[in-house]
């Protein structure tokens, strides 16, 4: 089936009522059979309900509706994005290992991997996403994780997946891409041979700004990566905390089950079931709005590119974008709704955000609304002066969520806007 199809159906199986729409299933746990039900179930010898930490019905089909869309195998619900991208590391590393991560991300997930995890024992290292090739001389026999950012938020940058993928696999290494920005509707990173996928549900997912939540994505077959690599060992030995079982002997997705059976049970980070509810209406019609959203984007970077006040536009469907050949492998579809401009400096940055009537200053992405933020002096306001320029995020930079509002509108606000 074809995404408009699969994102209005994929994953539902009607239940006794058989209801249209999914149903919240608003329960923090569910009645066994009996004990022998019970044992079952926690021994995975049945599979089933336990507890909503865990599983839950509705994110269930949120879940499985996704894996669909990107192309996984199987997928599984946090309550951030952050969350995911935190899972996705801690499913592999631990202190003494280290990750290699893009210069251009997002601002909370370079601080989580300069910082954050830096407390855990774990090393980040980072190459630019442009020069794939500075991987290389990063890996050692403790890398356990390559990440990056399908396109990149705010600079804009398109990845080269395959040149980052071939890295990676030569030697055994796992690699994790965030694919927010681009959504599954103009972009499958799966296909080009990304082992797991990340995404922050609170954006294109909703597409209203309604819920915080993210999921993770695994490809088909990553068992084959993780069985028998050392990098992985704990995947491949007994886990004594869930009595004695070895993931990558099971026949689920090892990364996934992984995710579910240790990291939610004990860290806690599961999504609402009302959220995850909130999140298969909006993949239902994410499609249509990611058309849009692409076709008023491409619209206003071709009236930003030729006004006198802006130095240089980011949007990939730009022929002068300067990753444009891999827009064009990588993204025939579309190129999503955002986009960044960079003009003077940061005080005509912030002058220009203050003038607009539409756009709102919002940190956020991916929203019906239009967004209009500054970078600079706040999602990456944490990063030093050198951090700020190697992630692409020059202090007169201007990053755009492009909503659903008319274009023309869109283009005028941001035209008497400039005038400042």
């Amino acid at each position: 089936m074809n995404d408009q199809t699969l994102a209005i159906h994929a994953g539902y199986e009607k239940d006794a009522q058989g209801t249209m729409a999914v149903p919240i299933y608003m329960s923090t746990a569910y009645e066994f059979r009996d004990a022998e039900h019970a044992a079952n179930l926690f021994a995975l010898k049945e599979l089933g309900n336990i507890y909503t930490r865990l599983m839950n019905p509705t994110t269930d089909v949120f879940e499985k509706r996704f894996a669909a869309l990107e192309g996984g195998v199987a997928a599984i619900g946090t309550a951030s994005g952050m969350a995911a991208i935190f899972n996705a590391i801690a499913n592999v590393a631990e202190a003494g290992d280290n990750i290699i991560v893009a210069k251009q991300v997002y601002g909370g997930t370079t601080t989580l991997t300069a910082h954050t995890i830096k407390r855990f024992g774990i090393e980040a290292r980072f190459f630019d996403v442009n020069e794939p090739s500075q991987i290389e001389a990063l890996v050692d026999d403790r890398t356990k994780l390559v990440l990056f950012e399908s396109i990149t938020n705010p600079s804009v940058d398109v990845a080269d997946f395959e040149a980052i993928v071939a890295i990676a696999d030569k030697h055994g290494i796992i690699t994790c891409v965030d694919n927010t920005v681009a959504t599954p509707i103009f972009c499958k990173p799966i296909s080009y041979g990304v082992d797991i996928v990340v995404h922050s549900a609170s954006k294109y997912t909703t597409g209203q700004g309604l819920a915080l939540g993210g999921i993770i994505v695994e490809r088909e077959n990553l068992v084959e990566k993780i069985k028998g690599n050392a990098r992985y060992y704990h995947f491949n030995e007994p886990d004594i905390s869930y009595h004695g079982l070895v993931y990558s002997d099971l026949p689920l997705p090892p990364f996934v089950l992984r995710v579910r059976l240790a990291l939610l049970r004990d860290l806690g980070a599961a999504p609402s079931p009302f959220n995850s509810w909130l999140y298969i209406q909006g993949l239902e019609t994410l499609p249509l709005r990611m058309k849009q959203h692409a076709s008023s984007a491409l619209a206003i970077a071709k009236f930003l590119e030729s006004h006198p006040k802006v130095k240089r536009v980011n949007y990939p469907g730009l022929e002068s974008h300067r990753g444009y050949p891999l827009v064009q492998k990588y993204l025939p579809k579309g190129q999503s709704g955002l986009l960044s401009f960079e003009v003077e400096d940061a005080a005509l940055a912030q002058k220009i955000a203050d003038r607009t009537e539409i756009f709102k200053i919002v940190v956020n992405i991916g929203d019906s609304k239009s967004i209009i933020t500054h970078p600079a002096s706040t999602t990456h306001q944490q990063l030093s002066a050198e951090e700020l320029v190697a992630a692409g995020v020059p202090g007169g930079l201007i990053r755009l969520s492009v909503g659903l509002e008319d274009t023309d509108d869109l283009i005028a606000d941001l035209a008497q806007a400039l005038e400042a």
